[in-house]
């Protein structure tokens, strides 16, 4: 797939590779209208960092685990700390999604897509599945064919992509179905009071990991624990394997994974020291660090057992998920006092 090449009709845009394709879309939108602002500061300052368990959900059968806020809340929630709004579109008709984005491509504008994983045609095929909740940019089209010029953050470079396949893509049918979903900011972003933005988006990250709901946060995490103890390894092995593989593809292919979001936290938190003046929040971003790499390291013995690699254990996994959830209760906890110290003292000039 080749990459996008400057043409008369394309916006000034500067592509930059992000970790997560919502925090990179949208740290990039408000950096093209204005206001410089980090990914990790994106994802940080939105509250995504969480953890759900949602059983009531199903993906091909097989439960919702999430290690981030549902799509489409680092797109509303930085509206309110960065004192803008972002216009959101969908459509019922295909024809009128993809006439609605050629005009306001046409009036110079660059605008946020939802769109699903399997029908863009620059992605990997091991990485094509139906997955409806991949955000990109769009920011022109190559004159000589239509092609649209996208900036799809997981990617080094800009790619190119035909209409027929982004109209798929945008179109997709099934889970966090796209409908055509379109954003942009009706008008541009400010820069906030950062003391007291990054304060309150910490305090809303801890309460919900903190949450009394047995399926959110450290709760969500131990109650994936006990699921798993329950499997019927003995006498549905290839059920209670299929159970641990789609857990590890939820936490390690499907968005940033367990790991990636922590450090992408860890990364908001080492920011937000200096920015908040609050030297406990760089000292806990090295601890979720850790967390991360033990995220990691779960789902690598994960792998190394469904591949019979390892004894298939569930009591195991299970063991290693409840010491995880005591250790994210432990720096969660340690954050909403950091946080609140940092609050109760004046900010150093």
């Amino acid at each position: 797939m080749k990459c996008a090449e400057t043409s008369p009709m394309e916006i000034p845009f500067q592509h930059r590779q992000a970790s997560h394709c919502e925090s990179g879309v949208m740290s990039a939108i408000v950096r093209h209208y204005g206001l410089p602002l980090s990914e990790p500061m994106a994802f940080g300052l939105s509250s995504a960092l969480s953890f759900a368990f949602l059983p009531f959900i199903k993906l091909s059968g097989l439960p919702l685990f999430a290690y981030r806020m549902p799509p489409g809340a680092i797109i509303r929630g930085l509206q309110k700390p960065l004192g803008f709004t972002m216009r959101t579109e969908t459509f019922r008709d295909p024809a009128k999604g993809m006439a609605r984005l050629d005009a306001l491509l046409a009036a110079d504008r660059v605008v946020g897509l939802q769109t699903s994983v399997f029908w863009l045609p620059y992605m990997p095929a091991d990485l094509r599945f139906h997955f409806n909740a991949h955000n990109v940019l769009a920011y022109g089209r190559d004159p000589a064919n239509g092609d649209y010029l996208l900036s799809d953050p997981v990617f080094e470079a800009p790619m190119r992509c035909a209409v027929a396949d982004l109209e798929k893509a945008r179109f997709a049918r099934g889970t966090l179905a796209p409908k055509g979903l379109i954003y942009y900011p009706a008008t541009p972003p400010h820069a906030p009071d950062w003391r007291q933005a990054i304060l309150a988006a910490i305090k809303k990250t801890t309460r919900i990991m903190l949450s009394p709901i047995p399926f959110v946060g450290v709760r969500g995490i131990a109650r994936v624990a006990r699921a798993i103890e329950r499997l019927p390894a003995a006498t549905d092995p290839q059920t209670a394997r299929l159970y641990v593989g789609h857990l590890v593809r939820m936490q390690e292919e499907i968005g940033t994974g367990g790991g990636g979001f922590r450090y992408m936290y860890a990364a908001f938190l080492e920011e937000a020291a200096e920015a908040a003046t609050c030297a406990a929040l760089a000292e806990l971003a090295e601890a979720l660090v850790e967390i991360g790499d033990l995220w990691r390291e779960f789902a690598l013995t994960c792998a190394r057992m469904i591949r019979d690699r390892d004894p298939f254990a569930p009591a195991q996994l299970a063991a290693l998920l409840r010491a995880q959830a005591q250790r994210e209760q432990r720096f969660f906890t340690g954050l909403a006092r950091a946080a609140k110290s940092c609050h109760q003292s004046p900010a150093r000039k």
